[in-house]
């Protein structure tokens, strides 16, 4: 009995639509102020919550310096902003200020870091625009230090009164109220999550599941927020769940070359889906980045790993 030859599968015509379908939906974009990164990426959707997990030194903290105050360029020198921005392509929506939410350290401490590190320019722009949250005096309290070492004597926020009070529900929920009045619009910088996770009586979950409620809460205040983590603090499990929690994670290290006998930074996209998506692939690889007093943090070139 003669078997039958098996029929070429053919896809099924396409049924004719009585409406065209909807076009895809177009995030705002932000910029991150690093023209090489925002000119291949095309900036990060508005409202993204962004870990920069770095070794100690290695980039993270001058990226979210330096992020801050080139977008706020874009309102006191437009054409200083664009020498900033290069080539990039938008167009952008642009935070309203920079909020600096910082759990152990003063604002003080902070500007005066930005002005031993970089050019005058970038304290000026900060003063501007910079609104400032110091937790200290909930994050100290009831620990060893003294009292007088983390009392906040005048107001820290720029047009407005700031408690030196402890926040009744500790550290966490101070965080929490900081980040509810200062968010919307805003680029938000979190210093750091990495004081949160070696501080006794925090519960690692309940940070955990802060953040994950941040990533929910953020959709609607269409700025960003940058948390810094130092890298090697935490259990890796711990800063899994953390990458897990949020939109986005750049990675800084240290690395080292036969070649050369120097150590150089470098900056990694680990995950940001609509980020890495846009970058060609092959350019999706690791960042070199260089830090200069007068440019703040800029990529010089990128390599396939």
């Amino acid at each position: 009995m003669a078997v039958e030859a098996p029929r070429p599968w053919f896809a099924p015509l396409a049924v004719a639509r009585s409406t065209p379908p909807a076009e895809p939906l177009e995030l705002d974009r932000v910029p991150t102020g690093v023209p090489d990164f925002d000119h291949l990426s095309g900036g990060l959707p508005a409202g993204s919550i962004v870990l920069l997990a770095g070794e100690a030194g290695a980039g993270h903290q001058e990226f979210a310096l330096t992020s801050a105050v080139h977008m706020m360029l874009h309102y006191d020198d437009p054409a200083l902003h664009q020498f900033y921005l290069g080539r990039t392509r938008g167009p952008f929506v642009y935070p309203k200020g920079v909020a600096y939410v910082s759990v152990s350290r003063r604002r003080d401490q902070v500007l005066q870091e930005v002005a031993g590190a970089f050019d005058a320019t970038y304290r000026e722009v900060l003063l501007r625009h910079l609104s400032f949250r110091d937790l200290s005096p909930t994050y100290f309290a009831d620990s060893v230090v003294p009292s007088a070492w983390s009392s906040v004597t005048t107001p820290l926020l720029a047009g407005a009164a700031a408690s030196s009070g402890v926040a009744p529900g500790g550290p966490l929920s101070a965080l929490a109220d900081a980040l509810e009045a200062e968010g919307p619009s805003n680029l938000v910088v979190v210093d750091s999550l990495t004081d949160l996770l070696v501080r006794r009586g925090v519960d690692v979950e309940e940070l955990l599941t802060l953040v994950k409620g941040l990533r929910r809460r953020a959709k609607e205040w269409g700025g960003l927020v940058y948390l810094l983590l130092s890298r090697g603090v935490a259990p890796l499990a711990t800063e899994q769940a953390l990458y897990d929690s949020v939109d986005g994670v750049l990675s800084f290290t240290w690395t080292t070359s036969p070649f050369h006998s120097f150590r150089q930074r470098t900056m990694l996209i680990e995950k940001f889906m609509p980020v890495l998506s846009r970058i060609p692939q092959e350019q999706q690889g690791r960042f070199i980045i260089r830090v200069s007093a007068v440019n703040g943090l800029v990529t010089t070139q990128y390599e396939r790993i």
